[in-house]
């Protein structure tokens, strides 16, 4: 009787338990579709008397809303699980996912060149402590005691004590003074490395910054052999045909000094506002190392002689990719960085 079956058919569906999407599907083609049970037994029922359609008609209604209402509530439970499994695990049969290469921070690849350039000429690369004594960061390179790089206003110090501060290095010339003890002539060697000035931030200082300085000690080396080695280097960076001069001018451990010019390389020396208007940007000071500089770290100045030289990397920078705010290269602006992305070397 008809029922009878709405009876079983009841029972089975409450007692329905799916455990995967299958069973689900295999559920809405037994009870649901055109052929199913449901519209089987609505087929049935238009044969009863109609006395028994009252009695059933409430009835296979209801049977038809739990059918629909499991196969509705299991399809959900299944498709959340499926979407759920999908996040966890995802699709191994999918390419993987890329991802951005990052690019070396501009003055790394300048000091990167400036290295590769000196050794090319025989030039090794010395290092050294930022935190420095007295002795290698002034006294031995022939700083008098009364010299303003001793002021505060221009160094850190980190302790103050009798005829030996401490404080944080103002130039890497310090290494030199550390190589030169170490051993005897001759020297060849280049020191990069950051630094530490107590100025005022803004667009052309830093309290922090980068040089890179060289030193040359041995037998009979003259000013004529650091002219033909700064004009080889300036050639190697900037390209042939640049510009180089000299312009007189004094350190304390160099005897004669200079500072040395190249041509602007932004407006080829026409005058710009950053070779403010000159045609000339400086780029490095330089001279013979000071004999009183030799005796200090024991070396015969009759004997031997040398040359040093010092540049700021920022400085090689701003020339070279014409950058205008030291401040830039400290603040790790991904904007900026990543135009140096085709420079990954």
């Amino acid at each position: 009787m008809l029922q009878d079956k709405i009876k079983q058919f009841t029972e089975e569906i409450k007692g329905f338990t799916p455990t995967s999407a299958v069973d689900v599907e295999n559920f809405r083609l037994k009870f649901l579709v055109a052929k199913g049970i449901v519209k089987g037994l609505f087929e049935e029922f238009k044969t009863v008397s109609a006395e028994e359609k009252r009695t059933l008609g409430k009835v296979l209604n209801e049977f038809k809303q739990l059918a629909e209402q499991t196969y509705s509530d299991a399809q959900v439970q299944f498709t959340h699980t499926e979407k759920n499994l999908q996040r966890e695990e995802g699709d191994l049969t999918l390419p993987g996912e890329g991802f951005q290469l990052g690019s070396r921070h501009p003055l790394s690849l300048v000091r990167k060149e400036i290295v590769e350039i000196f050794k090319k000429l025989g030039f090794i690369v010395a290092e050294g402590p930022e935190i420095e004594d007295d002795w290698h960061n002034f006294s031995a390179l022939n700083f008098p005691l009364e010299h303003p790089a001793r002021d505060m206003q221009d160094t850190f110090f980190v302790e103050k004590k009798e005829g030996n501060d401490i404080a944080l290095r103002t130039h890497t010339s310090s290494v030199q003074v550390r190589l030169m003890e170490m051993g005897k002539p001759p020297f060849r060697a280049i020191m990069p490395g950051r630094v530490y000035r107590n100025e005022a931030i803004s667009a052309r200082a830093h309290c922090f910054f980068h040089q890179v300085e060289g030193l040359y000690v041995d037998e009979n080396v003259s000013f004529a052999d650091l002219k033909q080695t700064l004009f080889h280097f300036v050639q190697e960076l900037y390209g042939e045909g640049t510009k180089v001069r000299f312009r007189p001018s004094y350190f304390p451990f160099t005897e004669p000094s200079a500072e040395m010019d190249i041509s602007c390389t932004i407006c080829k020396g026409k005058g710009c506002q950053l070779c403010k208007y000159s045609g000339w940007v400086e780029i490095l000071g330089c001279g013979m190392v000071d004999p009183n500089v030799l005796e200090n770290c024991g070396i015969d100045s009759k004997k031997y002689s040398g040359f040093a030289f010092g540049m700021g990397i920022e400085r090689i920078t701003n020339l070279k990719y014409e950058i205008r705010d030291l401040r830039l290269f400290s603040e790790n602006d991904v904007r900026f960085l990543s135009q140096f992305e085709t420079e990954l070397v």
